[in-house]
């Protein structure tokens, strides 16, 4: 067969290919599309990542480390990209391998907006392990702090270390965090983390004396009893 033939029959086919992936409403995908994805979730290329989620890409597509599309993109506070998965159905309860949710990152780095977003797209706000609660005390978040309890947030609830809300918050000395905390009935003053420490007593160990006085203020207005030896703060 002549050289020219042979070329002129391979242009032929793909434009074959081509016609036909325009007739079902899809372009043929190309080598690097899942790296791509995930590229354009943390970057926030909305408009490269709308192509390939177009194109087949499943919107929950993971990494490495078992984060999705949507993860990464709430992570990076990528508001647009993160509503452009949503619109594709992309869950927002999925965790990655650390049991890290798109919400629960997107509270750790304070992207408000995005926490609104995917709230209002039903990210569950309770689980088992860590919680969005839980990072929002971490990081003294009264905002979304307000937020997340409003929506139902479990107060006590317990991280694999067994710390509530409270005991991060007071371990890590955000004191307005623990005054709206401590306006809960239900909140309990007495629970111990897996070091048997109390929220005051690890306030204590963290010098937050100012902290460590509130809660056993709390705990005296509810007739309870403070412990009458304190943490020695090395």
């Amino acid at each position: 067969m002549h050289k020219s033939d042979r070329f002129s029959r391979a242009v032929l086919r793909t434009l074959l290919v081509a016609s036909a992936c325009i007739l079902v409403g899809v372009a043929p995908a190309r080598a690097g599309s899942y790296e791509d994805a995930l590229s354009s979730a943390r970057l926030g290329d909305t408009s490269q990542l709308v192509g390939l989620l177009e194109r087949g890409i499943d919107p929950d597509t993971v990494d490495a480390q078992g984060n999705t599309l949507l993860i990464l993109a709430a992570r990076e506070g990528e508001l647009a990209t993160v509503n452009a998965l949503l619109k594709h159905r992309a869950d927002p309860g999925k965790r990655n391998l650390a049991g890290d949710s798109a919400l629960m990152l997107a509270v750790l780095a304070g992207h408000d907006k995005v926490v609104d977003r995917l709230m209002k797209a039903g990210a569950p706000v309770n689980q088992q392990g860590w919680a969005a609660l839980h990072y929002a005390a971490f990081e003294g978040r009264l905002a979304l702090v307000e937020k997340l309890l409003a929506a139902g947030a479990d107060v006590n609830a317990l991280a694999p270390n067994k710390s509530t809300p409270l005991m991060i918050a007071a371990r890590n000395g955000h004191i307005d965090v623990v005054r709206r905390l401590l306006k809960l009935p239900k909140v309990d003053l007495d629970l111990v983390n897996d070091a048997g420490l109390t929220a005051d007593d690890w306030a204590l160990q963290n010098s937050n004396t100012d902290i460590a006085d509130l809660i056993r203020a709390e705990r005296r207005r509810r007739g309870g009893t403070n412990p009458s030896i304190t943490i020695e703060i090395e």
